[in-house]
Formats: structure tokens, C-alpha cells, sequence
């Protein structure tokens, strides 16, 4: 749980938690048990959004803000462990969103709530204009597996609104914003739909420089925010935090093995997970499992990873990508996602800046999450150099 930890702390800079309220919050998690760390984050979540509320109700701006905002992320961690078909996974998912939209009515820049439409899903979405834009230039942010739209502001969405940009934060089927409205959404590999509906409402809002238009994807968003960018060449600027171009392969690097491959007599579902003792998978693991079978919709955990293959881009895909690029990835993320970081560097067909990040520079974790600063400086440092 160490990750989620580091995840969790990484968001300090931009107003997502404080150093003391996660260390306390630790000091009471069992290790390797997803319900004390529900439990914990979810009670951290009720009571900092009963102080703001108070601070709120006394006119009390700034202060109000922020404690609404480690609010919404003290649901999010409540709501990431959570299993996605318990009732209080959805209940923590709405709060999270609540407390982000009581906080947005303090601040500075204007939030508003959007929806696209996808298969019949309602995909929720938020249009941020910040104080110091100047309406031309915007970058869209898409997360990935279990990110949200709140999250995704906290770690590079008030970065973006500091030097300027506005914002468009935004999901698909099967991510977690979308399974707080649509239960059993599953994730979908044909992502450039939703990113052309995208790309249209912010097109067509008053100011907006087309050439002026950027697209981030953070960690399984990577390959999201690469699959829209081959199909839609209005995107002006792809940012892949990492790039993911082949989820399989990325994905069994980490479990060592290829459970697409397992014969049937080592397959389980979801109503077998229960049955699986500590000693062959601990809960977390058990967790982890059921909610990968349940947000790719097979039911099976082999049939999951056989659906896994199809979210991978083509070599035509990559050569299609013609805007320029800017793509990071941690030197402690492993082999395999190193080797899909050069993939995507030598396949794309415009011009790709590499950026690997150090354990010297406290950032070389998935997505950077312990030095979400310095990522962000990185990021949108080239972003300013790139669209001007």
C-alpha cells in the first residue's frame, strides 16, 4: 500500500492532503487490508467535509476551499480500494465529486459541469477557466484506470490554471467517474469517440485557439490520450504520462506471468475470490482482482487479460500521431514500461521529447506522484514552449 501512500502525499502541493493527516491516517491501516484503508479515508473525508462546511458557513473563502479539497481526495483514496460493485464504492465516488464542486464555488476560477454521451453512458465532465487565462489556450487531461476528474486537477490542473491554461477534465467508458453514474460501465479500447466530443466543445467555446489545443493522459489515460491524438489531428500537443502502447505487455510485466495463458483449471471469477485463501492471494491482491474483472466486464480473470490485448496501438496508429509530443516515464516504473516509452518515441510521427525521471529527483515512481511539482514544471514548461 505504500504506492497509494506516496499517491496520497504526492498531492500536497496543490492542496490534496496534509503530511500529518496521512501519516496518522497510516498509523491506523492494517497492511494489505483494502477495508481499513476504506475505513480510515472515508471517516478522514466525512470530517474535513464537516470543518469546511462550518468555515463555509462563516464566510470563511480560502479556508473553505482548501479543506474541501482534501476532502475530495480523502474520498477518492476511500473510494480507490472500495469494491466497485459495493454500494459505498459509488457513495465515496459522489462525495469525492461533491466536496470538489463545494470548493470550486470559492475559487478564483469557474467550474462547470459537462457531460458527453458514449453507448448510451453518460460521461461526466468539467470545463475549468482560470482567473489568469486568457481564453486561447487549453489542455485536456484524461486519467486511466483509477484516476478521476478531481484528481486529475489536483495533480496538473492548478499547475495549468497558474500559467494560464483552461482546462477540460474528462472520461470514458469504464473509468471511475463514469461507474459513479453508469453502474457496470467497462472500459473500451475505441477511445477516440469520446476524445473527438471533446475536442468539439472546446472548439467551439468563444476564444480558443485551435492551435493552441493540448492533450494529457495519465497513466492508462497514456494510451487513451495517444489512441485520440492518431485520430484526431487537431490535437496540437500530446503529453503521455507514460505512453502506453501495448496494455498487455505492460500489464503482465507486473504480474510476472501471462494469465491469458493459464489453462482453465487456474481460472477464477469474481464469486471465486472469496474462496482463494490469504496464503495463495492476500486481500489487497483479491481486490485488485476483482475490480480489474469487473471494470473490463469478462468474468473470468483469464478472459480479463485475452479483452486486455485489444487496447493496444497499431504501428500505423503511432505514425499517425503527427503533433508534437512530450513523453515521460519514471526510471523506477520497470522494464517494460521503459521499453514502451522508447516504442512510442520511435514510432510517432512528429517530433517526441523524451523525459525520464530520476529517483534523485524524487519522481521516478508511476506518473511522478511524489513530486507532482517538479512533473508539473516539466510538463508544462515544454507545454509554454511548444504552443507559445
Amino acid at each position: 500500500m505504500d504506492h497509494q501512500l506516496m499517491r496520497q502525499l504526492g498531492s500536497v502541493r496543490y492542496g490534496g492532503a496534509s503530511i500529518g493527516e496521512c501519516l496518522a491516517a497510516a498509523a491506523r491501516i492494517r497492511d494489505a487490508d483494502p477495508a481499513s484503508w476504506t475505513e480510515v479515508f472515508a471517516e478522514a473525508g466525512r470530517r474535513q467535509s464537516e470543518d469546511a462546511a462550518v468555515r463555509a458557513r462563516n464566510g470563511h473563502a480560502v479556508s473553505a476551499r482548501d479543506q474541501y479539497l482534501v476532502a475530495c481526495n480523502s474520498y477518492r483514496a476511500a473510494e480507490y480500494y472500495c469494491p466497485v460493485d459495493d454500494p459505498r464504492h459509488r457513495e465515496y465516488g459522489l462525495a469525492s465529486r461533491q466536496a470538489f464542486l463545494s470548493a470550486m464555488q470559492w475559487d478564483e476560477a469557474s467550474c462547470a459541469e459537462l457531460w458527453f454521451s458514449h453507448d448510451g453512458l453518460r460521461l461526466p465532465a468539467y470545463h475549468i477557466r482560470g482567473a489568469r487565462s486568457a481564453g486561447g489556450r487549453v489542455l485536456m487531461i484524461v486519467s486511466g484506470f483509477d484516476g478521476t476528474l478531481e484528481e486529475s486537477h489536483l495533480a496538473y490542473g492548478r499547475a495549468a490554471l497558474e500559467r494560464g491554461y483552461d482546462l477540460l477534465l474528462f472520461t470514458g467508458p469504464g473509468q471511475m467517474d463514469t461507474w459513479r453514474f453508469n453502474a457496470a460501465s467497462h472500459f473500451a479500447p475505441e477511445f477516440e469517440g469520446v476524445g473527438r466530443q471533446a475536442v468539439d466543445y472546446v472548439l467551439a467555446q468563444p476564444g480558443v485557439d485551435p492551435r493552441r489545443l493540448a492533450l494529457m493522459g495519465i497513466s492508462f489515460g497514456g494510451y487513451f490520450a495517444s489512441r485520440i491524438a492518431a485520430h484526431e489531428p487537431r490535437i496540437r500537443a500530446l503529453i503521455p504520462n507514460s505512453p502506453i502502447t501495448d496494455l498487455h505487455a505492460y500489464m503482465v510485466s507486473f504480474a510476472g506471468i501471462d494469465p491469458a495463458t493459464l489453462p482453465e483449471s487456474d481460472d477464477f471469477g469474481v464469486a471465486d475470490l472469496e474462496h482463494i485463501p490469504d496464503a495463495v492471494m492476500n486481500a489487497q491482491t483479491r481486490a485488485m482482482s476483482r475490480n480489474l474483472m469487473l471494470r473490463f466486464g469478462r468474468p473470468t480473470f483469464v478472459q480479463t487479460y485475452r479483452r486486455i490485448k485489444d487496447f493496444s496501438l497499431s504501428a500505423d496508429e503511432l505514425a499517425a500521431i503527427r503533433c508534437p509530443s512530450l513523453a515521460l516515464v519514471g526510471d523506477g516504473e520497470g522494464a517494460e514500461p521503459l521499453r514502451q516509452w522508447r516504442a512510442f518515441q520511435d514510432g510517432v510521427g512528429g517530433p517526441c521529447t523524451p523525459r525520464l525521471f530520476t529517483a534523485l529527483e524524487g519522481a521516478d515512481a508511476h506518473c511522478q506522484t511524489s513530486n507532482l511539482a517538479f512533473s508539473a514544471a516539466v510538463t508544462m514548461d515544454w507545454l509554454d514552449e511548444t504552443l507559445g
